[in-house]
């Protein structure tokens, strides 16, 4: 399909075929909806919608990118949200006193180059210059920029000159609000993360000639690695999480001892204090073990985003409009990272959970019940109509 820039499954990367097919799409849906389309600088996909009086606008947004074999709902569904109100505000002939702008955002996952929120870091004014990064086939960010009519050192042009609030709605990613049996939940904050990429060399050999007690294995010793950030962050009995979420052995044959291994290490909470103290006693039993087999180790943090709590005057109305709508009160911390945490440089923001089934994200099994995007829908007009309210 024209959307996936693979057979069999989907994946769509920042400019690539499939992302812009997917903002060609999307565009001609905003001018149905009475929206004017516009591409910025970083090709983002924004749709403006003029509102009753001169103000800066509510901005409701995510992102069209997607994970390799992803699913269908991660990101597009807050896009397709947004357009949602919009088009209901439009088809009854009314305005907000402030225009609303419905942005998808290009790169959150991080889906093309080696790093996350790239476009909202843009428009919210935090990326300085185009990032000196390659996709796996070598195309550096700013010759892909180029291949798509940009300027590569246009990036800063994107930067947004200010907005009333922020709202996203997004899938849980998590088993939550299924598990309470709530469609929708109200989210208080992105909890801050630590990304790193971590190197282990030893020494590559012949795996029938080697003897066991000589052996520098760095195999061996980043899964003994691994297992000690697993302990690590269970012991800590909180809202800390670590993962190692990509792992690499070289040169990569099956009769030599892997000389080197690479791998990432992505640690989290709702707390930066908490996050920070585990991440250093992760590294430092990372150190010993790489010490005790002899092996060299060294390591790069990749990113450091803090907690990113969401606005409480904008908490209290979106929670008002759930209530409104016939569903309990519920609030809960996000544990993955958003292009909202990012906005909140810019403006304050609320952001809206829906449910998903069994909590699974970023696999082609996930899925959200037409109905809990209904009521995601009118939950968000009822958000709309309070702010609105405030500025009648």
């Amino acid at each position: 399909m024209p959307f996936s820039d693979m057979e069999g499954g989907l994946y769509r990367a920042w400019l690539s075929p499939a992302y812009r097919a997917a903002r060609e799409q999307l565009s001609a849906w905003m001018v149905e909806a009475g929206m004017t389309p516009r591409t910025d600088a970083a090709a983002n996909l924004i749709g403006r919608y003029p509102g009753t009086q001169d103000m800066p606008p509510l901005i409701i947004a995510s992102h069209l990118d997607s994970v390799r074999d992803g699913g269908f709902y991660d990101g597009p569904l807050g896009v397709m949200l947004g357009l949602e109100c919009v088009a209901a505000l439009s088809a009854s002939g009314r305005r907000m006193p402030f225009p609303i702008e419905v942005i998808a955002f290009g790169d959150e996952e991080g889906s093309r180059f080696p790093a996350a929120m790239l476009t909202s870091k843009a428009v919210a004014g935090v990326l300085d210059g185009v990032p000196d990064m390659a996709d796996a086939k070598g195309i550096t960010l700013a010759q892909a920029l180029a291949e798509y009519g940009l300027s590569p050192g246009g990036l800063a042009g994107a930067r947004h000159p200010g907005a009333l609030a922020y709202l996203e709605a997004h899938i849980e990613q998590g088993p939550v609000l299924e598990a309470e049996g709530l469609a929708l939940g109200v989210v208080t904050g992105i909890a801050a993360q630590l990304r790193y990429g971590m190197v282990v060399r030893g020494l590559a050999g012949h795996a029938g000639t080697s003897s066991m007690p000589l052996r520098r294995d760095a195999l061996a010793g980043a899964a003994e690695m691994v297992l000690a950030v697993e302990a690590i962050a269970r012991a800590d009995e909180s809202d800390l999480v670590a993962t190692v979420g990509r792992i690499e052995a070289l040169p990569g044959a099956a009769n030599v001892i892997a000389g080197e291994v690479r791998f990432t290490l992505d640690v989290r909470a709702g707390d930066a204090g908490r996050r920070n103290r585990a991440a250093e006693e992760i590294l430092d039993a990372l150190v010993d073990i790489a010490d005790a087999r002899g092996l060299d180790f060294e390591f790069e943090r990749v990113h450091d985003l803090p907690a990113s709590p969401c606005d409480g005057r904008l908490m209290d109305w979106l929670e008002e409009a759930l209530v409104e709508n016939g569903h309990p009160a519920r609030r809960l911390v996000s544990g993955a990272g958003h292009d909202a945490m990012v906005m909140a440089q810019l403006c304050p923001t609320a952001m809206l959970f829906i449910r998903c089934r069994d909590g699974i994200s970023h696999n082609p099994a996930e899925y959200v019940e037409p109905a809990d995007a209904e009521a995601a829908l009118a939950v968000m007009l009822g958000f709309i109509e309070k702010l609105g309210a405030t500025y009648a």
